[in-house]
């Protein structure tokens, strides 16, 4: 199967965001060394380094089915950037309670869950219909 359009292009994305979780991993391994890091700030990295790798991986099997689903090229325009920003609000949202400040940690958390969501749902929709 060929693809193309957004499913093409957000492949792409994913799969060149893939080292930079392994390097995450790499640094985290770093800091859990040095001790730099208080034991809630090791939590958060961890899932938010963990959440990363494993909502890429899930990315990439949506984009797959995206591909092959019934829905048009707009809708998947859209359901790729449910997938991109869900991605990296959800993991991002939980580096964010590293900060000393982290009030928009928890929302952006959950803003990432609701677009991953859409997106899931989207994407069972486009399956649905093929």
């Amino acid at each position: 199967m060929t693809l193309s359009g957004p499913v093409q292009l957000f492949s792409v994305i994913a799969l060149v965001s893939l080292p930079t979780v392994m390097f995450g991993g790499y640094s985290l391994l770093s800091l859990l060394r040095k001790r730099q890091l208080t034991e809630q700030q090791r939590s958060f990295f961890r899932a938010g380094h963990a959440h990363a790798g494993v909502l890429l991986v899930l990315s990439l099997v949506a984009l797959q089915l995206l591909g092959q689903g019934g829905l048009g090229d707009a809708a998947r325009w859209v359901a790729c950037f449910l997938l991109l920003f869900g991605v990296l609000a959800q993991s991002g949202g939980l580096f964010l309670h590293l900060l000393p400040r982290r009030g928009l940690a928890h929302g952006v958390t959950v803003s990432g869950a609701v677009l991953l969501g859409a997106a899931m749902l989207m994407t069972a929709w486009g399956v649905a219909v093929a």
